[in-house]
């Protein structure tokens, strides 16, 4: 890999040093040191005209504007800023992928680094909304080719020009917005967290209290889906069954190798078909399915084991999916590994008819706890009844976790919305939440028959709210396990 700040040079002896503590970046005359002014003339010159690109708006733009109109509406006369954050070192001079704010990316459908969305209050009602962006790199101070996030480097960005007809609303340059900011007056609301130097401007102009009520709001907007993030959320889902039937097509491999090889089997498709996976993969064989979230994925795939698989794909507007399948590797499962499968089938069976307009958020996760308390029961492993149980909680050794969450641009969606408005609401058309009960064995548990020790089971859907009902998204999946059975089969040939 090319060295991130400073080009290689024909000759490297023609290269005059870097002074000592003066920063890569810092011009003498207007050029880069070790550029003769020969070479910077001619860098200027030959290039064919690629200024203005005829695009088409972004898919989302018509959303992102009604998604802002809302937004203004209930912060009529403020300044709203809303920053896409910054690039993020790895490691001394290499980034992270980087990954725009889930409040901006929502509001623009822009996806770069330093963006910032400002609304201006309008005198007469209203905002005046601009996106603040990094232009094209300059072609005349030799940026393009120099600087190490330049055009010649990292890829050419889009003119402000072009950005404007992208995203539906004029655009500047973003260097200039801290003096915008510094010289705002009136009430200015910022989404924090993101970008330090914009916060920096507005330091005396906001408060924490003002401004998580932006942040709050906007992530109780995420609660009801439209219909352009139900569309993407279904293509998130539909990639990753084609990655989970990557993953039983290779488990002769994983065996071979470790768990890595279903992370990376995975990955490929995330890759491929969308921007990314919507967290690190869970890819836990055998004990490691009892850990929540297995994400080191370094252990071996032996047959006889369950593999315990939780993973989403990201599509390029960065709605996730979120599925878990519990597969036997050698694709039929034991008896106890059945009965302890099914249980959590019937939970997850009946977390999802829970799922519909005008019920409790809640009444999902209660209806799913309610039958693993009962097979626990049944099974000897705890003292009933059932009633007690759940009313001291005690099935929690074994389950763990809540039964689902919401669902979106964030794999826990909408996390900022307040416990009244979330898990103390009720569900509405356009909510998309995961169902996904399980039941957890620890190996070291000695409250359970020593044959129970090791396995983890979890079942997952992507669940929309509908009118009538609930859709579930991930149903190309199958779940029964006789049905499992019969889907790695037929994939394995």
């Amino acid at each position: 890999m090319a060295d991130q700040q400073t080009p290689e040079t024909p000759d490297e002896a023609a290269v005059e040093p870097e002074p000592e503590g003066e920063p890569i970046k810092q011009r003498k005359n207007g050029l880069y040191p070790g550029v003769s002014d020969e070479l910077a003339e001619n860098m200027k010159t030959g290039w064919a005209d690629t200024e203005l690109r005829d695009l088409e708006p972004v898919p989302q733009a018509p959303h992102t504007a009604e998604r802002r109109a809302r937004l203004s509406a209930r912060f009529p006369g403020e300044r709203l800023v809303i920053p896409a954050g910054n690039l993020k070192t790895r490691s001394n001079d290499t980034d992270y992928p980087f990954r725009a704010s889930v409040e901006y990316a929502y509001l623009t459908g822009d996806q770069t680094e330093d963006g910032v969305l400002v609304m201006e209050p309008r005198a007469d009602g209203g905002h005046d909304s601009v996106l603040y962006l990094l232009p094209r790199s300059d072609r005349e101070n030799g940026e393009f080719w120099l600087d190490g996030q330049g055009e010649l480097w990292v890829g050419r960005r889009n003119s402000l020009t072009e950005a404007a007809k992208l995203y539906g609303m004029p655009c500047e340059d973003v260097r200039t917005v801290a003096g915008v900011l510094r010289e705002a007056s009136g009430d200015v609301r910022v989404v924090r967290g993101h970008d330090a130097g914009v916060e920096a401007a507005l330091a005396d102009k906001t408060t924490a209290e003002r401004d998580e009520a932006l942040r709050v709001f906007l992530s109780e907007m995420r609660l009801v889906k439209d219909d352009f993030e139900v569309g993407e959320l279904q293509k998130a889902v539909d990639s990753t069954v084609r990655g989970f039937e990557d993953v039983v097509r290779v488990l002769d491999k994983a065996q071979a190798t470790s768990e890595r090889y279903i992370e990376g089997t995975f990955f490929l498709r995330a890759r491929v078909e969308g921007n990314d996976v919507g967290y690190g993969s869970i890819c836990a064989s055998g004990p490691h399915a009892t850990t929540l979230h297995w994400v080191r994925n370094d252990g071996p795939v032996r047959s006889g084991d369950l593999l315990l698989l939780d993973a989403g794909v990201e599509t390029h507007t960065l709605y996730t999916a979120d599925v878990t399948r519990t597969m036997p590797v050698d694709g039929r499962f034991t008896d106890l590994q059945r009965k302890i499968y099914d249980a959590v089938y019937d939970a997850q069976e009946a977390g999802i008819a829970a799922v519909k307009p005008g019920a409790k958020y809640l009444d999902f996760h209660q209806a799913a706890q309610r039958v693993l308390a009962e097979r626990l029961v049944e099974w000897g492993l705890l003292e009933g009844p059932v009633e007690r149980v759940l009313e001291l909680g005690l099935q929690r050794r074994w389950t763990l976790h809540g039964t689902g969450h919401m669902l979106g641009m964030d794999v826990h969606d909408c996390a900022a919305a307040r416990r009244e408005t979330y898990a103390e609401g009720t569900l509405e058309p356009g909510m998309c939440l995961t169902v996904e009960p399980g039941l957890y064995f620890q190996e070291d548990d000695l409250t359970v028959p020593e044959e129970y020790r090791g396995i983890g089971v979890r079942i997952e859907d992507d669940i929309l709210v509908t009118e009538d009902g609930n859709r579930n998204l991930s149903a190309a999946l199958p779940r029964r396990s006789d049905e499992v059975e019969a889907w790695m089969a037929r994939l394995r040939g």
